[in-house]
């Protein structure tokens, strides 16, 4: 810019320098500061504005508003279905047009309501009122530069030119806020021109403040003056006006969401901004009364997930994830790294002030007094700049990090809704972008580049995923990017990717800019003031630090490494607890606790043991990082005195190791940033690999309408085949997964239709491909289930809709109220709510139920029994609006006469009409007579359909199969009082129950409404209230080591400390040697600090060690040299190695205890919940247990030791500290008295506000980490009804909810950051006034010391109060895992003194002595005196209805009840005396829910080894899973041909089938391969997840025979044939029945137990009858007969147990009957064959 032609000076060309000893040149302040920057300033805003303007004018002409992208593809990808729901598209946010103006008119447009949210206008206060003051203030400046301009006051020469731009800049000032008076609120408004007035105040008034100094100082003349200082003013009004009126000074609209209060950050001013004042309102709420998740302020708008994912998705994905998150927040990353930079430049303000003001006390006569006085209030405000700073770029970088969270975790959970049905193997998340496979599709396009390019993400992923059915088309050979297509991630990697992986990513965005701006900045500062400070032998130093780069790389590479290994260490030990967690009641039933323990304490070994090597590279790096300084020192003043022979003055000394420790951080921060940088690359990879898994093909399958080429609306198969799994896996056998084959079945639409066969035919599975889950080969499949259930419209006659409801299997329940399952979030009818509660029979288990409906179905609906789940899930599909419902086996899990009932009233009943029903069952003679169209299969093959007419005539069923027992209706309406499960009227809605129990439900009414209130919370997580409790530390500390290991802990921290202060007083006499004519007293402190390194401010050691580097006193070079240089240096480097070592060891050691704790802690959290009593997992949800298991033991393992040795180091530095202070300037100690105060006030403030926060934050992460594996294992059940977008906003808000206190949370500690901040510059500012003060009475090296120190001791503080904040935190983790440890443990498992007998029990004889149990205290007994007696080896049934107590009596026998009065013997031993263990291992139960884990068949069968190959074939022989005549693996040779049938009843009737239907020829031609193998030969055939991969009968069936291979002598079964079917039951029955044991079978089929040697029959918890079936039933008016009579199969079963009965009393009829056996067995083809033999006989 210099101007000067012909050599003279012209306009601003001022001479250097521009700062003469206090001031700047007066050319300087006219060219520069009054006239080329205010210029420059100006014309930029008005380029801006018209740049502004144009682009918006040709937005206006194009059309405004944003068009979706594409019209929507016409299939139907998984997307549509996951996208944000409609009503959640965010209300856009932007500053600019949607911006409101009261009275503008624009308001209508405004959306004004979301779901249960207020909005309400907030304008700021004095809004028009503060624009008329700003135009005063603007017209007042535009008359001063006038009078300055007529007057000449600025000088003659140039001072025209800088009245005319001060008019200029002024007038376009008024011309801008005359816009905003008179525009503001009009259409044609211009926006955000506050920015631009704001812009222009700030730097208006740093000019004119250079200006207003120099005429204070250098008085000119008395206008000139005069017309500064009013300049001044006016412009400090209109620059203070512009900070702290509210940011554009505009109207704001406030959502109340649900009462939440809105967020107040955006109506926060600039000033409030900076200094998060904004923040007052909720530390100040959080410390009158502890904070509710009510009263967290909400987040923005624009940071609400459902905003961030709209705006997320809507940027195209070009690159890898990485790279794609980065450029979408690009615009945030810039700006805070521009903060950065200027953090990282403020950092050595002090440094250098510090040295000025030192100088200028050993000079005094350099210059005038008042450049003393500016250093002093520049040393506070250049500190208060860098604290905004920095506090601008850590909280932008929570900003980026609460929206990644918010993207990451949405898009994991709509990827979840997304995924395939569960496929075969599990894959390592991680492990496949190691090794991605060679065979790939892509890798024989261009070798190596391809990989490469493949390998960097550079190469787009194919898409097939998202273009719907093109995945058909694609030949079978192609495999997905990461390899085999059928790996999926598990459900425990998926959770963690969302808790662990998405965390870790996120957390590291909220400190990059360390990586990319502070540090480097920080190094280039250092590295020039350095050089300018110690010339040449700086260089040794910077040859030692960038050595160092390196280094701390390795140690980061070596973190990474090891954090891999702890998180796949994590993984295994995460997937293993919750396996143990899910299956736990059958581990406790089979006292198998402590071997399931031992596996975990391997894994948690191994997890321990990848810890231990992550301590032992920190405690390394840490070390590493306190010797650098020393070398660096060392070397950098060797070179300098010995070989450069230069006097080493104070001056210099000082500075240079000031810099050389201010040098340490950033080089530490970009080694540390580096680790975690790469630390959430192979967390951001795990996500993304997960995220470009397969998705469903199910939108593809059904497309959008079930319409075949005719056009009619079809429900079925054409020629379709389907597989599980991908269509090219093979297994290593050459076998591939289930198939279903050649499937061409047409269900009749709005009528029922009935699947039948044997176990493992495939049923469940045709349903799936109905769905569209399974994978389809060739064929079309039709069903409307492809459109998501919101965008489909009932039908305004039925009120139906054309869309799906499904009943699992296995009932799937949300974690909510019954009601609420019911409703499914269907709009309330009262009526058909009642009709619905009727029909599925559950109006008697409401009455029972203490809140009726409004009881919470606890996680995986763990509150219920297995019928009352099966129900309820069976009247949420029936209230749906469904026209067409699929029921997966949904009688199994009642009783017959349930079953009947529900039959009649339900699927027949009037709530079905005009709705097509497909109903899988085993229940032949209730289900297929009046069906319209029956399927048969077998082995993954269709056998027949048709009628059962049809059916029955070739032979597929048995002849009596169409006969409908008794007449519906008539027959059982007459009894319905005593026999219905429930109060039930046909035709009205009226209860049918004697009116004299009114009032008594009545009160029931009222005492659940009362209970209800305080029910709710069983589920509820607790928040622990105030501060963590000392048990709590106790707990940790006693767990880490006892006594001697504190001692020892102690005196290395001491030591540690010591050498810090050791080191600052050597130095002290060094410097002593050279000032020789005065004793200066120089102190040093350099304390090592090393607590978690993020975030240690710089400045803290700079200005400690930056005191005396201003002794220029003038000392002889011969002087000089007399100094034992190489002794100083010596004693110095020895007394910094002596400290490294001891921090190291200091470290190791408190690292040792942390492991020594972690390992203790688990053990006992193990041992607590596996010995829990049944009732603790009854009511706490399994999300909760593993969030202790997850991240509270994750603190206590990573956590917690750093942080403690932190907040150790700070309170020691403290001390020590305090003691040199009071040393040297005892006059300073009253100053620091008040500042402690201060600190105190502050940090409680915050502690209390954080503290609650940091626990909020922890309990809102249990609901959504339960909602999400809630939702991965129903995801069939959700995409069933097409409900994806409501879980979707479920979820979104669940987010929400966590990142509101989390947010918060980052907010209370920039407030603290700042505020603590402010306080030490008060303290520094102070110190130098007291200097100024004392000039003359005080040495510099004194002045140093106090002013180094009294910064130091601020910064201590403040990172004691945090530190001891996060260890509070830290330690919240110890307190929840302190409450587990406390839970309610069941009885000892080994009583010592009371051990059973050796083969006990030998007989197997169990009596009840007058029984009484309840659940709970405060509950009714479940069962009441019960007292009979079972003899050895007798078969007992109990019956009774749901509810009346039959599975409570199988808890009374293991213990998992224990009396309330009475007692239970077996063999005449009291089991109450004797160990859990020694009673559980001794008898057997098969429960009613089969669990099964993670493994192989034999895993499953005999997870500990106990028993041969041969035994366990033997046992799944009886249980029919190995048919009598097939080969098992042992003997088979590979590629024999197995038989196709897998039941025994299968054999015969396939061939029967085929000779009728003369289908065996087409059989034989097929080639061989085509049959689905028996899995159950082969005991290394893998069982997925709970068993996931078998059917449920299948699951049944291996349970039986992991009991039968105890061979017990007592046998419990609960219900354990319900999904089998009757053909392979009755198989089973006879197995039973050769057993010598005593068995107790409860069961709902009367089949099962009505030749059995008893029945006991319970009703509400007490014995009705008891004795032989045949005797009961003989019994007129029994309850016994009234069921048989109810079930419809009356004569079956009185035949059979009449022969039964027989057989006991005569035993030559014992021959016979075993004939009878064997015969029913062959003929069992038919369906019910047993049943079928028996009446032959019996009539």
């Amino acid at each position: 810019m210099r101007l000067d032609d012909a050599g003279e000076t012209g306009f601003a060309s001022c001479p250097w320098p521009i700062w003469q000893t206090d001031d700047f040149t007066r050319c300087f302040q006219q060219d520069y500061l009054k006239v080329l920057l205010p210029l420059a300033v100006v014309s930029l805003s008005i380029l801006q504005l018209a740049a502004q303007n144009i682009v918006r004018a040709v937005w206006l002409k194009n059309g405004r508003g944003y068009e979706r992208i594409g019209g929507g593809p016409t299939t139907l990808s998984p997307h549509t279905h996951t996208e944000l729901p409609r009503d959640e598209e965010p209300v856009s946010e932007s500053e600019d047009e949607e911006d409101l103006t009261i009275g503008g008119g624009r308001l209508a447009l405004y959306k004004t309501t979301t779901r249960g949210s207020i909005v309400q206008a907030d304008v700021p206060p004095a809004q028009t009122l503060s624009v008329l003051v700003e135009e005063l203030a603007v017209a007042g400046l535009v008359a001063v530069n006038a009078i300055a301009l007529a007057t000449g006051a600025y000088g003659r020469e140039w001072g025209g030119i800088a009245a005319i731009a001060g008019l200029t800049v002024w007038i376009y000032v008024l011309v801008l806020t005359s816009l905003r008076l008179f525009l503001g609120n009009t259409p044609w408004r211009v926006p955000r021109i506050w920015n631009h007035t704001a812009a222009i105040y700030g730097f208006q008034w740093l000019f004119i403040v250079v200006v207003f100094r120099s005429v204070l100082i250098h008085p000119s003349s008395q206008l000139t003056q005069t017309l500064v200082i009013v300049e001044f003013a006016l412009t400090s009004l209109l620059f203070g006006m512009a900070i702290s009126t509210r940011k554009g000074n505009k109207t704001i609209l406030l959502e109340w969401e649900d009462g939440i209060e809105p967020a107040r950050e955006n109506l926060a001013s600039l000033f409030s901004h900076y200094t998060f004042s904004w923040v007052d309102a909720i530390v100040l709420s959080g410390w009158k009364e502890p904070l509710t998740i009510k009263r967290v302020w909400n987040l923005l708008p624009k940071d609400k997930a459902a905003a961030v994912l709209a705006s997320y998705r809507q940027f195209r994905k070009t690159s890898s994830l990485a790279f794609h998150l980065v450029r979408y927040f690009k615009g945030l990353l810039l700006a805070q790294a521009l903060w950065a930079v200027g953090a990282g430049v403020l950092t050595f303000a002090p440094t250098l002030l510090l040295r000025a003001i030192l100088q200028y006390v050993e000079d005094p006569a350099m210059a005038p007094r008042n450049v003393l006085w500016l250093y002093v209030i520049l040393l506070p405000v250049t500190d208060i700049l860098r604290s905004v700073c920095d506090g601008q770029a850590l909280w932008i970088g929570r900003k980026i990090c609460i929206n990644i969270r918010a993207i990451l975790v949405g898009e994991i959970y709509a990827k979840a809704l997304r995924r395939k049905a569960a496929a075969g193997k599990d894959t390592t998340l991680g492990a496949a972008a190691d090794k991605k496979k060679d065979f790939d599709a892509e890798g024989a396009k261009g070798g190596i580049i391809a990989k490469t390019k493949r390998l960097l993400g550079l190469e787009k992923r194919s898409k097939d995923n998202q273009t719907g059915r093109d995945r058909a088309t694609v030949g079978a050979d192609k495999k997905d990017m990461t390899g085999e297509s059928d790996e999926q991630a598990n459900l425990g990697t998926i959770i963690n990717l969302m808790s662990v992986d998405s965390f870790k990513v996120s957390e590291v965005t909220s400190y990059l800019h360390f990586l990319i701006a502070a540090a480097p900045t920080q190094l280039l500062v250092s590295i020039i003031l350095l050089y300018q400070v110690m010339g040449l032998s700086a260089i040794p130093g910077f040859v030692v630090m960038a050595l160092l780069l390196p280094v701390n790389i390795a140690f980061g590479k070596g973190f990474n490494s090891s954090q891999k290994r702890i998180m796949a260490a994590t993984d295994k030990r995460i997937h293993t607890t919750n396996e143990i967690l899910q299956n736990i009641r059958i581990i406790k039933y089979f006292a198998w606790e402590h071997r399931f323990a031992t596996i975990v304490d391997e894994k948690r070994r191994a997890e321990l043991k990848a810890l231990r090597r992550r301590f032992m590279i920190w405690a390394a790096a840490v070390a590493v990082w306190n010797t650098v300084p020393i070398l660096i020192t060392f070397f950098s003043f060797l070179i300098y005195t010995i070989v450069e022979k230069k006097p080493l003055y104070p001056s210099v000394a000082f500075t240079a190791i000031s810099l050389f420790m201010l040098l340490r951080y950033p080089l530490d921060q970009l080694g540390d940033m580096i680790a975690h940088v790469q630390e959430s690359q192979v967390s951001i990879d795990r996500i993304e690999e997960f995220l470009s898994e397969e998705e469903t093909e199910k939108f593809a399958q059904l497309g959008i309408d079930n319409v075949d080429e005719n056009g009619n609306r079809v429900i079925g198969f054409r020629n379709a085949t389907f597989v599980w799994g991908s269509k090219s896996t093979v297994a290593e056998d050459g076998s591939m997964a289930f198939r279903l084959l050649d499937l061409d079945v047409d269900f009749k639409i709005g009528k029922l239709n009935v699947i039948t066969g044997p176990t493992g035919s495939g049923k469940t599975s045709m349903l799936m491909a109905l769905l569209g889950e399974m994978t389809i080969m060739k064929g079309r499949v039709y069903l409307p289930g492809g459109r998501s259930r919101e965008d489909v419209h009932p039908d305004p006659e039925t009120g139906l809709a054309e869309t799906c409801a499904y009943v699992a299997q296995q009932a799937w329940l949300v974690n909510a109220s019954i009601k609420d399952n019911i409703l499914f979030s269907a709009p309330f009818d009262e009526q058909r709510y009642r009709d619905v509660i009727v029909a599925c029979a559950l109006e008697r288990d409401l009455e029972i139920l203490e809140n009726g409906d409004e009881t919470l179905v606890g996680e995986k609906g763990i509150t219920l029994s297995g019928g009352q789940k099966q129900r309820i899930s069976l009247a949420r599909a029936v209230y749906s609006n469904s026209k067409h419902l699929l029921m997966d086996d949904c009688l199994s899990a009642v009783d017959s006469h349930t079953a009947q009932w529900i039959f009649n009233n339900c699927i027949m009943g009037p709530l079905m009409r005009h709705r097509t029903c497909i109903l899988v069952s085993h229940n032949i003679p209730l289900c297929v007579p009046p069906a319209d169209y029956v399927v048969t299969m077998a082995n993954g093959r269709v056998t027949g359909k048709g009628t059962p007419q049809e059916l029955i005539a070739t032979g597929n069923l048995p002849e009596d199969a169409a006969v409908q027992r008794s007449a519906p209706g008539s027959a059982h309406i007459s009894r319905v009082p005593s026999r219905v499960p429930s109060s039930v009227g046909e035709e009205s809605g009226d209860t049918l129950v004697n009116e004299a129990d009114g009032s008594q439900q009545k009160t029931r009414d009222e005492a659940a409404k009362k209970k209800g209130i305080k029910q709710q919370d069983a589920m509820e997580e607790h928040k622990a209230v105030g501060a963590v409790q000392w048990p709590v530390m106790k707990l940790y500390l006693r767990s880490m080591g006892s006594w001697w290991f504190w001692v020892i802990a102690c005196l290395v921290f001491g030591a540690q400390q010591l050498s810090g202060v050791a080191s600052s007083l050597w130095v002290k006499e060094w410097s002593n040697q050279y000032a020789a004519e005065e004793t200066v007293k120089i102190e040093f402190n350099m304390k090592s600090q090393t607590y978690s390194v993020q975030t240690l401010s710089p400045t803290y050691f700079a200005l400690i060690a930056n005191h005396a580097q201003g002794n220029t006193t003038i000392i002889s070079a011969a002087q000089a040299h007399e100094v034992n240089v190489t002794y100083y240096l010596t004693v110095l480097a020895i007394i910094g190695i002596a400290g490294a070592v001891a921090a190291l060891v200091r470290d190791l050691w408190i690292f040792f205890g942390s492991l020594t704790a972690s390992w203790k802690l688990h053990n006992r959290l193990m041992a607590a919940v596996a010995g829990a009593r049944f009732k603790f997992f009854d009511i706490t949800p399994m999300g909760q247990i593993m969030n202790r298991f997850s991240k509270d033991l994750e603190a206590v393992d990573q956590e917690v030791a750093p942080i403690a040795i932190g907040v150790m180091s700070c309170a020691l530095g403290i001390v020590v500290t305090v003691v040199l202070i009071a040393y040297i300037t005892p006059g300073f100690l009253i100053a620091g008295i008040f500042i402690t105060l201060a600190y105190v006030f502050l940090g409680q403030f915050y502690l209390h506000a954080s503290r609650d926060l940091k626990r909020l934050e922890s309990v809102e992460r249990s609901p959504l980490f339960q909602q999400f594996g809630e939702t991965l294992t129903g995801v069939t059940t959700i995409r069933a009804y097409g409900d994806e977008r409501r879980f979707i906003r479920d979820n979104l808000a669940r987010i929400n909810t966590q990142l509101r206190p989390f947010i918060y949370l980052w907010a209370a500690n920039r407030w603290l950051a700042f505020r603590t901040d402010l306080l030490g510059d008060f303290v520094a500012f102070f110190a130098g006034v007291f200097v100024i003060l004392s000039l003359g009475k005080i040495d510099a090296g004194s002045a140093g010391i106090s002013l180094s120190y009294a910064i130091g001791f601020a910064d201590n503080i403040l990172w004691l109060v945090r530190l001891y904040a996060m260890n509070e935190q830290n330690m919240n983790s110890v307190e929840r895992i302190k409450e587990y440890l406390e839970v309610e443990q069941e009885a000892a498992a080994i009583v010592e003194k009371n051990r059973a007998p050796e083969n006990w029990p030998a007989k197997g004889t169990v009596e009840f002595i007058n029984y009484t149990t309840r659940y709970r205290k405060e509950l009714e007994p479940v069962l009441r005196n019960l007292t009979f007696r079972i003899e050895a080896h007798e078969k007992v049934g109990i019956v009774g209805r749901t509810g009346a107590g039959k599975s409570s009596l199988t808890l009374a026998i293991f213990r998992a009840l224990e009396a309330d009065e009475g007692k239970i013997l077996i063999d005449d031993i009291d089991i109450s005396q004797i160990g859990l263990r020694d009673l559980r291992e001794a008898i057997t139960i098969v429960p009613q829910e089969p669990t099964l884990f993670t493994g192989t068949i034999r895993t499953n069968l005999d997870p500990f080894d106990l028993y041969t190959d041969e035994q366990i074939f033997n046992a799944l022989r009886r249980v029919h899973l190995i048919q009598p005549d097939e080969l098992t693996a042992a003997t088979n040779p590979p590629m024999a041909l197995l038989p196709e049938a897998t039941t025994a009843a299968d054999n015969v009737a396939a061939i029967q089938s085929q000779d009728q239907h003369g289908q065996q020829q087409q059989q034989q031609s097929r080639p061989p391969s085509v049959t689905n193998k028996n899995i159950f030969l082969d005991l290394s055939s893998p069982v997925s997840e709970s068993g996931n991969n078998l059917s449920q009968g299948q699951r049944q069936l291996l349970c039986l025979a992991r009991a039968m291979l105890k061979k017990p002598s007592v046998l419990v079964m609960d219900e354990a044939t319900a999904s089998i079917d009757y053909a392979t039951d009755s198989a089973i029955q006879e197995t039973i029945r050769e057993l010598t044991s005593t068995i107790i079978t409860i069961a709902h089929r009367l089949q099962t137990i009505v030749d059995y040697d008893k029945v006991l029959v319970l009703d509400k918890g007490r014995i009705v009858e008891y004795g032989h079936p045949w005797e009961l039933m003989k019994k007129g008016g029994g309850v016994f007969r009234g069921m048989c009579e109810m079930s419809g199969d009356y004569a079956a079963l009185a035949a059979a147990a009449k022969k039964a009965w027989k057989g006991k009393q005569l035993v030559d009829v014992d021959e016979e009957e075993r004939e009878g056996g064997g015969n029913g067995g062959e003929q069992s083809g038919s369906g019910s064959g047993n049943r079928t033999a028996a009446t032959n006989e019996g009539s």
